[in-house]
């Protein structure tokens, strides 16, 4: 794919939705560090249910210190992998507090030291909370990539890196939620819905699907 479709591509992204952000509910650096702590093997819509209760008893690391791992548990009981979910969390709180006088880091490497923290949760905190030009590639995001050829990789360091590479600068800060939603919600893994994706004429995918999909 050459750079002048990818340009096509991400301008119509911007179109269609100028100012994307993530699905999960948040309001502050540490909120979205939980939500997306949690949202690993799990749905969007399923964490912001369990926020929703969590997060107006306890929404900082001292108060979900103080609440304590059972209480925790008995929020989050609904997410898949909550037990081990809910001992990471209450040590990161501690490390918050010790190391950051309670704040969430703002480099990768001191978040990537926080227990749970991988990479792709470390770029969406470095992105969405502080507005870095990172891209964490999940399953969707690494699905859209190589199947729309925009950067095909073998996995998703790979793909990172290309999308870094080949998304041009104007779009690099929003590229990781145009794609995960595209991913989502049009270029589904089964039967993605190509006659009503908007960039169906760009998209070097072989096996473009264009039957029951409605316009």
């Amino acid at each position: 794919m050459n750079s002048s479709i990818r340009r096509e591509i991400f301008t119509r992204f911007r179109a269609a939705n100028p100012h994307p952000t993530t699905e999960l509910e948040y309001n502050s650096p540490f909120e979205l560090l939980v939500a997306v702590a949690l949202s690993a093997q799990a749905t969007d819509k399923s964490v912001n249910l369990a926020t929703r209760k969590l997060f107006p008893k306890a929404n900082t690391p001292e108060a979900i210190l103080a609440m304590g791992e059972e209480a925790l548990r008995e929020y989050i009981k609904s997410i898949g992998l909550y037990k081990t979910k809910a001992r990471n969390i209450l040590a990161t709180c501690r490390i918050l507090i010790d190391q950051y006088g309670g704040k969430v880091p703002e480099t990768r490497e001191q978040l990537e030291k926080l227990p749970g923290v991988g990479r792709k949760t470390a770029n969406v905190l470095l992105n969405t909370a502080f507005g870095q030009p990172t891209i964490a590639v999940d399953t969707h995001i690494f699905r859209v990539a190589n199947r729309t050829g925009i950067a095909r990789g073998k996995n998703v360091l790979e793909v990172e890196s290309k999308l870094l590479k080949c998304v041009p600068k104007e779009f690099r800060q929003d590229a990781h939620h145009w794609l995960i939603l595209h991913g989502r919600y049009i270029c589904v893994a089964r039967k993605p819905k190509c006659a009503i994706c908007l960039i169906n004429d760009l998209c070097e995918y072989e096996s473009k699907n264009f039957e029951d999909t409605p316009r």
